[in-house]
């Protein structure tokens, strides 16, 4: 089983925590990150677009001129999408991107991006995340104690606070998650990741399951 080093907000070490080897420490798992990620992008799609077909353009209620004399090809509309403003021949039309992936595929992409995080040295635990007081500032400072201040950073928590969040909403490149809430997308999509304990054994609970 991998170890990672649980701190405290100050940097101190507060001991480790054993991570099941099964979950978190899964190689080669790009192929399945990456149907995850396409899976999360295409259910965020709202396929509203659309365009005008010859049968939704105005007007046409008339033949253009007559069929024959004029030298021009025939014509029964102006509609046609051979006329300047005329229909679209085979536009996009409103449709549903969305589609299911397996759930135990999204169970297994999302702990094969928490091992590539691990992998690369690019997860913190961290023993406890809570600001007294809903204040950037406050934010700011733990960050800063904890040497990832200006990263690209996804905060994992077990259930965010009204404090936490609004601390945490005016930092730029960070965002704060609830575990339960977490994708495989939310971890590959920032630099670094810093969990809480407990959001670990949460995990980890979902992991036997």
């Amino acid at each position: 089983m991998p170890k990672v080093e649980v701190v405290s907000i100050g940097k101190k070490a507060k001991g480790n925590i054993e991570l099941p080897d099964d979950f978190f420490g899964m190689k080669n798992r790009d192929a399945l990150m990456h149907d995850s990620v396409v899976n999360f992008l295409a259910n965020q799609r709202q396929g509203t677009h659309a365009t005008k077909t010859k049968g939704k353009v105005s007007g046409g209620g008339r033949k253009p001129y007559k069929q024959k004399g004029s030298g021009r090809a025939r014509a029964g509309s102006n509609r046609s999408p051979l006329w300047k403003g005329g229909g679209t021949t085979f536009g996009p039309e409103p449709r549903d991107y969305s589609y299911r992936m397996p759930r135990q595929a999204r169970k297994l992409s999302l702990y094969a991006a928490l091992s590539a995080k691990l992998a690369d040295d690019e997860m913190v635990v961290v023993d406890g995340l809570k600001v007294d007081e809903p204040k950037t500032k406050k934010m700011v400072e733990i960050l800063e104690g904890l040497d990832l201040s200006g990263e690209s950073l996804l905060l994992v928590v077990t259930e965010p606070d009204a404090a936490l969040a609004l601390s945490a909403r005016n930092i730029p490149e960070v965002r704060l998650m609830s575990v339960k809430d977490l994708h495989a997308y939310d971890v590959l999509s920032k630099g670094k990741v810093l969990i809480t304990k407990e959001a670990v054994e949460v995990l980890k609970e979902q992991a036997e399951r």
